[in-house]
């Protein structure tokens, strides 16, 4: 099962997802799919707004374009579909409508039939601050994030997490497992951007570690489909992830910078995570490109928490180093 095998899997799975959420009636953007650039083209041509447009394929995070007009959405298709940026990854392309508004993020855990709903996080998807720049991974997360009002959270759970495990189960599949929605608060209220069978990155750097109760007891009883038994607590404080990241991310950068300083915030209570690092001959951590390292600071406020969590992340010093200072800014009103 090689590498393009895996693209086209996931393009059909990507089509069959939106399909899904179509029958299933839950609130998402438009979107078009297509194999051929000039098709792709004459299509944007049509439209008075710059649209979304992803490679279908699997693109490490980094296949997500928000252009700025239609010419530099067709300049945008030209790179994916005939200069072949990601490779089979971008045989295809989806152009969706552009949606507006805050995103936010809801991960739940779902036994086939009952689901635990998780507190909010908040992902920041630009590498710039001000979200500003090419979309990343995620650079930072802070929870709980109050995006979502109680009522719009109980809107969410009854119109996007529902209806969703009550498809699978009408496909006759039974999901088990971390269901990841990936959403935006439009002025119609909030629409799917994504959905992943898996914790989000960077969102669960900064969900679990508030978790206050038996993490495994409840991945045990997501397994078993038990989870009705279960129960969720957390720890009163706010927690703020920040990524600290290669210069060039999310493009090529270099590898092979020797990290300090890990230690250092470890002893003062910091988290530090190991995305892309290990350790030379010398014994030393070393960068390996890309997203190296997410540091997780908790507090009793949101502002004490980005206060330690970007303290931490000047500590650490590697050559090259990038972070945004302005995680969860909004959130604590900045």
């Amino acid at each position: 099962f090689g590498p393009s095998q895996a693209a086209a899997q996931l393009e059909a799975d990507k089509a069959w997802s939106k399909e899904m959420m179509r029958s299933a009636s839950i609130p998402t953007a438009e979107a078009r799919v297509f194999a051929r650039a000039e098709e792709a083209k004459r299509f944007l041509r049509t439209r008075e707004e710059a649209p979304v447009i992803k490679a279908s394929g699997l693109a490490a995070g980094k296949g997500v374009f928000l252009p700025d007009s239609i010419e530099e959405a067709e300049r945008v298709v030209d790179e994916i579909m005939v200069a072949k940026r990601f490779g089979d990854a971008g045989a295809r392309v989806v152009i969706e409508e552009r949606l507006t508004g805050p995103e936010t993020s809801v991960l739940a855990l779902v036994d086939g039939r009952s689901i635990l709903t998780l507190d909010q996080a908040q992902d920041h998807k630009r590498i710039g601050e001000g979200d500003t720049g090419p979309n990343t991974g995620g650079m930072g997360a802070y929870c709980p994030a109050s995006v979502l009002s109680e009522e719009q959270l109980a809107r969410v759970e009854r119109e996007v997490l529902v209806p969703i495990v009550d498809a699978l189960r009408r496909e006759e599949i039974e999901y088990r497992g971390v269901l990841y929605a990936g959403l935006m608060l439009t002025p119609a209220g909030p629409k799917v951007l994504e959905f992943n069978v898996r914790f989000g990155d960077p969102e669960c750097q900064a969900v679990l570690p508030r978790m206050a109760c038996d993490f495994a007891e409840l991945c045990w009883r997501t397994a078993t489909g038990t989870l009705d038994e279960g129960t969720l607590e957390w720890d009163r404080r706010h927690a703020c992830c920040v990524v600290l990241a290669q210069h060039g991310y999310p493009g090529e950068s270099k590898k092979g910078a020797v990290i300090t300083g890990v230690e250092e915030v470890e002893r003062e209570g910091v988290l530090v995570f190991h995305a892309s690092s290990t350790r030379n001959e010398a014994g030393e951590i070393v960068s390996g490109g890309g997203r190296v390292l997410s540091v997780v600071a908790m507090g009793d406020t949101l502002d004490e928490a980005r206060r330690k969590a970007n303290a931490a992340a000047e500590t650490i010093r590697f050559e090259g180093k990038v972070y945004r200072r302005d995680i969860g800014a909004k959130g604590a009103g900045g």
